[in-house]
């Protein structure tokens, strides 16, 4: 059984992922992802025509409560464990430039 991927295609894509194979990473690799595009390529055979398309194999369910109006936090509880407050807001580190365009 000859691999679908030539060690040439692992190479260039270990290039754009950015990663340094070793001549023996770049043979294994050959192999088992040609292997898996050859099942892949099996799949292709399954006759689908009758099966609908769903978004998920299982069935799923909203979960969430209904969105019904309740009292806020008050806001010192709120601030309560902030490492720093003003007593009405929460105070964080400055990240943009306060300079113009």
């Amino acid at each position: 059984m000859t691999s679908p991927l030539s060690v040439e295609e692992i190479q260039r894509v270990a290039e754009l992922g950015r990663l340094k194979l070793s001549s023996e990473e770049v043979s294994e690799y050959t192999g088992q992802l040609g292997a898996i595009l050859e099942y892949v390529a099996k799949l292709q055979d399954i006759d689908t025509e009758d099966v609908e398309p769903m978004a998920h194999a299982v069935e799923v369910q909203n979960v969430f409560r209904e969105d019904e109006p309740r009292e806020s936090l008050p806001c010192d509880a709120a601030l309560v464990n902030a490492p720093k407050t003003d007593g009405e807001f929460f105070l964080v580190p400055q990240i943009l430039g306060g300079g113009g365009a």
